[in-house]
């Protein structure tokens, strides 16, 4: 059975909370205060998808019961007044009372909209759930840090985790008296200028990033294409002969049979091999790891498991199918039966044979049984938790996914996948950006389509410059679709650009100790690998060029996302330089 328990507590101290019949403030630090509202006084301290503990120090602060009703609670940090009623913008407000960023908003009040202007002035936002078909930039959800030195993280409607791991809704979550605008559960984050507390403090209650293996640290070779065995090897060969390094080797969906009969639908899932791509799975995953490569499959799981599948009959049988009726086994995340069945007999076989973790490509939107529960999330989950399990031989593996983004928490399920962009200029100049405010989430593992995934034209100066982003990403994939115009073999974009890109993944296998001392960074102290400049220079210049960043411990990183000026030949880019001394760049 799928059981996940981490031990922490969940529950905030007795002597942190402040509570009436139906409102409920838990002071959680002088800067952070949970605010709950339920007109039952139904009050929850499980974890949630987002929360996992609330077991703070209690910090000193003052309750104040005013003499029209309500109350206020002042710590050496804000002021929160409530009238006692609904929360509401006229009746909830927290004020800083030290730091304040911004001369006109330095309250904070329940409901109300705040200027967005970046960069001097807004949330300074967080990331978004895939960057699938975007061509440039895209809309992305607030994060915890703002120019104002406030924000609120709305936690009211997300499912509970009970101590095993497994889910469940919340108190009426499937009633009426119960659903969104009745029920409330806020966090905010009210730190000032002090913007490392807050991702401090965020991570303290919503749990580290965890420490990634080692071997994700360099660089992955990944196509859609329909590689033999013979060929896939032969190409790993190829890069190894020229002196290029990898460390990770992704198969794409044509692993397994996709050639399917359309009358059980398409073959976008599949979980058994194509015998005639790879006849002898674990002689193939052997040969990788005896190159050194790490290994995983890419999975679309939304079809469930069909008759075609190998492990069907087994599968059916433990669902109470009859194997002989061909009947579909429906995929369905939030069943416990389902999960424990579609981990044991779909992917543990395929994890002894050699598969080291899995490509999990959801994109069948956010609906599941459960109320509040986005079934992307709970794969990641799942397959996290699952992954880091106790094995046959009694050995246990660092855990490890490969997923897309399911909002706030999502971060205790690295690595992330940024989905399938448009080859462009724009899209190059975006993902900086779009890396660095992660962070501002602790979202510090994404994973990008490295020199773009599809559409797009020839463009050997933007592959060149994609790649060289690449190396100063967190991680460094390289990626295409299925054309054969669009492959990212080096030695395809002719001898100049080649010697380029070869030298810049040369350059990353030999940041591997600098990122794998960042990565403990990361996860014992919530300084993500790559940050925006702001989280360590916390003043108003540092907003000022958007897709600069610092990268490890020292390294200051602005690359290069705009083509070279036409005459010159010479690229360029707008930098902050923080005072100090300058030090030789890594590439001009």
């Amino acid at each position: 059975m799928f059981a996940m328990s981490d031990g922490r507590p969940a529950p905030a101290h007795p002597d942190a909370v402040v509570q009436g019949d139906t409102y409920r403030f838990t002071v959680l630090s002088p800067c952070l205060i949970r605010m709950e509202w339920d007109a039952q006084g139904r009050f929850v301290d499980e974890r949630s998808q987002l929360v996992v503990s609330r077991d703070f120090p209690v910090p000193d602060f003052t309750v104040t019961h005013l003499p029209e009703g309500g109350l206020e609670i002042v710590t050496d940090q804000v002021r929160l007044r409530h009238d006692g009623r609904e929360f509401a913008t006229g009746g909830l407000s927290v004020a800083l009372t030290r730091d304040a960023r911004d001369p006109h908003y330095s309250v904070w009040h329940y409901g109300m909209t705040y200027p967005q202007g970046l960069p001097y002035r807004g949330n300074l936002l967080g990331t978004a759930r895939t960057l699938d078909e975007v061509d440039g930039a895209c809309e992305l959800e607030p994060g915890i840090l703002s120019t104002f030195g406030f924000a609120v993280v709305d936690d009211s409607e997300s499912v509970l985790l009970s101590q095993d791991g497994w889910i469940a809704p919340r108190p009426g979550a499937a009633t009426a008296e119960g659903g969104q605008g009745q029920r409330k559960d806020l966090y905010l984050f009210a730190h000032g200028r002090d913007q490392r507390a807050a991702l401090r403090e965020y991570h303290q209650l919503t749990g580290p990033q965890p420490l990634v293996p080692r071997y994700t640290l360099g660089n992955w070779w990944s196509r859609y294409w329909r590689y033999t065995e013979e060929k896939l090897l032969e190409l790993m060969d190829t890069f190894r002969e020229r002196d290029i390094p990898l460390s990770v080797s992704v198969i794409d969906m044509d692993w397994h049979i996709v050639d399917v009969d359309p009358e059980i639908g398409t073959g976008w899932t599949g979980y058994t091999w194509d015998p005639e791509l790879f006849p002898d799975p674990k002689r193939f995953l052997d040969a990788l790891h005896e190159r050194g490569l790490a290994v995983t499959l890419n999975v679309h799981p939304a079809d469930g498991v069909r008759r075609h599948e190998a492990a069907y009959p087994e599968m059916a049988r433990e669902l109470g199918i009859d194997p002989a009726s061909g009947l579909p086994i429906s995929f369905d995340i939030a069943d416990r039966a389902f999960v424990d069945a579609y981990l044991r007999h779909l992917h543990h076989p395929l994890e002894e044979q050699g598969v080291d973790f899995w490509w999990l490509d959801w994109q069948s939107g956010g609906v599941s049984a459960v109320p509040g529960l986005d079934p992307l999330w709970m794969l990641n989950h799942v397959h996290f938790h699952d992954s880091g399990r106790e094995r046959a031989d009694g050995a246990r593996r660092r855990p490890l996914t490969f997923s897309r983004y399911a909002g706030l928490g999502s971060h205790r399920y690295p690595v992330g996948f940024s989905g399938d962009t448009i080859i462009s200029w724009d899209s190059l100049d975006f993902q900086p950006y779009f890396t660095n405010t992660a962070a501002n989430v602790g979202f510090g593992w994404w994973s990008h389509d490295v020199g773009g995934h599809m559409f797009g034209g020839r463009d050997v100066e933007l592959a060149t410059r994609w790649f060289q982003y690449g190396v100063f990403s967190p991680i460094n994939r390289l990626h295409s679709s299925n054309s054969p115009f669009t492959t990212k073999e080096p030695w395809a974009f002719g001898p100049r650009s080649s010697a380029i890109m070869s030298r810049f993944l040369r350059l990353r296998h030999r940041l591997v100790p600098a990122l794998y001392t960042a990565a403990w960074a990361a996860h014992t102290d919530n300084v993500s690998v790559v940050r925006p400049m702001y989280h360590d220079y916390p003043v108003m210049d540092a907003l000022s060029a958007p897709n600069e960043a610092m990268f490890t411990e020292h390294l200051l990183v602005a690359p290069i996302t705009q083509p070279e000026e036409e005459r010159s030949g010479v690229g360029r880019v707008k930098a902050w330089m923080p005072e100090g001394e300058l030090v030789r760049p890594v590439h001009r």
